[in-house]
């Protein structure tokens, strides 16, 4: 069963939380007899094909990037090669230039989409692209949705109800890098511990704003792993506000992520609207047995951080909410013990990337089955 993965980045271009999805997918179906490819847009694909933890990548040149939409005038001819070869077609959504190569392609295979998000930001662009969603959507397959919270509050899936399916996102902890010691010690000496970790791409809605408002009256510690279109605003702001409990470490290597994931005191992720579906780094966080803090915006973030069991849920945008869980987990380490333990325990029942890869491959040749 050959499967064809689109999107708009993968590694090792880039480093986000989708990418991780799709590298979990890749990894997990092995096990079912799925052979997978990625197909992708990059800026320097040089060489076009590469090899990243075993899985094949092909990218095609970024001519352009329009509202976050990154574009290629070059890719249809590889994207149609790709298609070709694979027996199903797997997308994620959002990614309005992957609607465009799908019905310029024809495709005619069987296809899922995982639906990541609804649009947010973007709602004027959104009229004129509606109409090409519409027909995108309808084309498809299967829908997955990630979490049950967002199916329920998502307009956009309850109108293609028929055909989703939900299936949460997952990680193999067999696929992180194995730490030293050492290599723990390290990293303690650079940034410290029991910290306030955060890892992911800097962008509008990860709420990191608020972050930098919670904590500015505190000695919280905070580390911010990750780049993204905000970094300048948000080091301009530490710096504003003079924040000495905030360190930025930018990009990381997943060795070192496994280090900082291991000397945090709690995983944070302020993600204050629903651009934010789910959260991989909540997922990494509880399965390294870390308390977490997130926000309630009807999405995937308080469906793997229950409020009172895994951590704290609280109000989007309100730094002093924010700041008041963070002191209660600084202030509690018996909570944190427990909160730890039962978000190991809720990732072994429900994120186990081994569990989202049987899912994805029983979905897969139910829909091969019925083509």
């Amino acid at each position: 069963m050959r499967v064809l993965h689109v999107y708009r980045t993968f590694f090792p271009d880039t480093q986000g939380g989708l990418e991780e999805v799709i590298r979990q997918i890749c990894k997990n179906t092995q096990a079912h007899g799925v052979e997978s490819r990625v197909f992708c847009l990059s800026h320097q694909p040089e060489p076009a094909i590469v090899e990243y933890d075993g899985i094949t990548v092909y990218r095609a040149k970024c001519t352009l990037e329009i509202a976050s939409c990154d574009i290629s005038l070059s890719a249809l001819g590889l994207f149609k090669d790709l298609v070709q070869w694979a027996d199903l077609v797997h997308y994620q959504f959002p990614w309005p230039f992957a609607d465009m190569l799908h019905l310029a392609a024809r495709v005619t295979k069987p296809t899922v989409l995982t639906y990541q998000s609804d649009i947010v930001r973007q709602q004027g662009l959104l009229k004129l692209y509606r109409p090409l969603k519409r027909k995108f959507l309808k084309q498809m397959t299967a829908i997955v949705a990630t979490s049950p919270n967002y199916f329920a509050t998502s307009a956009m899936l309850q109108q293609h109800a028929e055909k989703v399916t939900v299936i949460p996102i997952g990680v193999d902890d067999a696929s992180y890098p194995q730490v030293t010691d050492s290599d723990v010690e390290a990293m303690r000496l650079r940034v410290g511990e029991n910290f306030f970790l955060f890892i992911g791409v800097l962008r509008y809605y990860k709420g990191l704003h608020i972050l930098l408002d919670a904590v500015k009256n505190s000695d919280l510690p905070v580390v911010i792993v990750g780049r993204g279109s905000e970094e300048s605003a948000l080091k301009a702001q530490a710096q504003r506000l003079g924040l000495k409990n905030v360190q930025f470490l930018g990009y990381v290597s997943n060795a070192e992520k496994v280090a900082l994931l291991k000397l945090a005191l709690a995983v944070v992720f302020p993600s204050h609207l629903r651009s934010e579906a789910f959260g991989v780094s909540l997922l990494e966080g509880a399965m390294y047995g870390k308390p977490m803090i997130c926000c309630e915006i009807g999405t995937g973030t308080s469906f793997v951080n229950a409020d009172g069991e895994t951590g704290l849920v609280v109000a989007p945008q309100d730094p002093q909410q924010f700041c008041a869980a963070m002191e209660t987990l600084a202030a509690n380490p018996t909570q944190v013990a427990h909160y730890g333990r039962a978000a190991r325990l809720r990732y072994e029942q429900l994120f186990t990337g081994r569990k989202m890869g049987a899912d994805y491959a029983a979905l897969y040749k139910k829909l091969l089955i019925n083509a």
